[in-house]
C-alpha cells in the first residue's frame, strides 16, 4: 500500500503535510504539500491525473476537500499543475501561479469542465506578479518567493512563516537518492543525485547566487522540493553553499551543443 504522507510540522492548529509516494507508473517520483492553518488548506503543486485520485483520498484523512482555499503552482509543468481541471471542479480553490502563466493555464481545463468550476474561470486564477506577494491562509500568510528561471522563466517557490518551510519546486529536487520521506544526512553523497538534474534544469549561475541570498534572509529551518529528500537545519546550508558554486545552464554550454548532426549525441549535461 502507498504511503499516504508524513507529517512535517504540527503545533495543533497548523500543519504541514508531505505525500511523496503517490505516483506509480512511468511518472518521475514527485512529491505533493498540503498546507492547513486553522481548517483552512493550501495545496502546493498538486500533479496530474496520476496524483489526483489518490492525493485526493489522502487529503480527506486531514481536512474535508471543501476546505482547499488555493491550489498553488510554482509553475506550469504537467507534474506540477496538468490536473487542475479537476481541482477546480471538486473544490472551490482559487489558483495562485505566475502572471505568465495564469493565461496559459485555461489550456489546462477541457471546455465541457469550464462551464462547471462554479464561477468564470479567470476570476478563479490569482496571478502574482514577478516581485512575488502573499495570501492569507486562516490568519496566516503564506509567501510567493521569486524562483525565476529555475528552472522556469515564471517561477515562484513558496514560504509558509509559520512551519519556516520553504517549498522550492524543482531547486534541491533528486532523482534515486535516498528516503524521500527523511532529511538528507549524509549531503555529499546526496550531491550525486542532484547534479545532473541541476546542471541541465538550472539557468545559471548567477541565477542561483541571487537565489541564494534571497533565501538567506528569511528564517527557513526547511527546504522542501518537489522531487526527493529535503534539507533540514543540518543540511541547508551545505545545499545553498553547493548552489553558490555550481556552474550549470548557460554556463556551461558551447557551440558543440548546438551543431547538428544525424549521428551527434544530444547535449552532454
Amino acid at each position: 500500500m502507498l504511503q499516504k504522507g508524513y507529517t512535517l510540522f504540527d503545533n495543533g492548529s497548523h500543519k504541514v503535510i508531505v505525500f511523496n509516494e503517490l505516483v506509480s507508473g512511468a511518472g518521475i517520483q514527485a512529491n505533493q504539500f498540503l498546507v492547513i492553518n486553522d481548517g483552512e488548506g493550501a495545496l502546493i503543486d498538486p500533479g496530474g491525473d496520476l496524483t489526483h485520485a489518490p492525493l485526493t483520498n489522502a487529503i480527506k484523512r486531514h481536512i474535508p476537500i471543501e476546505n482547499l482555499r488555493y491550489i498553488f503552482a510554482s509553475h506550469q509543468d504537467p507534474d506540477i499543475i496538468s490536473s487542475m481541471g479537476r481541482w477546480l471542479m471538486q473544490t472551490n480553490a482559487e489558483v495562485v501561479t505566475s502572471k505568465l502563466w495564469s493565461r496559459f493555464l485555461p489550456h489546462l481545463v477541457p471546455g465541457y469542465m469550464q462551464g462547471n468550476t462554479g464561477q468564470d474561470l479567470e476570476a478563479r486564477i490569482i496571478p502574482i506578479g514577478d516581485e512575488g506577494g502573499a495570501v492569507t491562509l486562516g490568519g496566516t500568510k503564506l509567501h510567493c518567493v521569486p524562483g525565476h528561471f529555475l528552472h522556469s522563466v515564471g517561477n515562484f517557490h513558496f514560504y509558509d512563516e509559520i512551519s519556516k518551510v520553504l517549498f522550492s519546486g524543482d531547486v534541491g529536487a533528486s532523482v534515486g537518492g535516498v528516503d524521500e520521506s527523511k532529511p538528507v544526512e549524509d549531503f555529499q553523497q546526496h550531491v550525486g543525485s542532484m547534479e545532473g538534474f541541476h546542471k541541465r534544469y538550472m539557468c545559471s549561475n548567477k541565477v542561483l547566487r541571487l537565489w541564494t541570498q534571497m533565501i538567506r534572509g528569511l528564517e527557513v529551518d526547511y527546504i522542501v522540493p518537489q522531487h526527493g529528500a529535503y534539507f533540514d537545519k543540518h543540511s541547508k546550508d551545505l545545499f545553498l553553499n553547493w548552489l553558490d558554486t555550481l556552474q550549470c545552464g548557460v554556463d556551461i554550454v558551447g557551440q558543440e551543443d548546438y551543431s547538428y548532426s544525424p549521428k551527434r549525441r544530444g547535449l552532454n549535461f
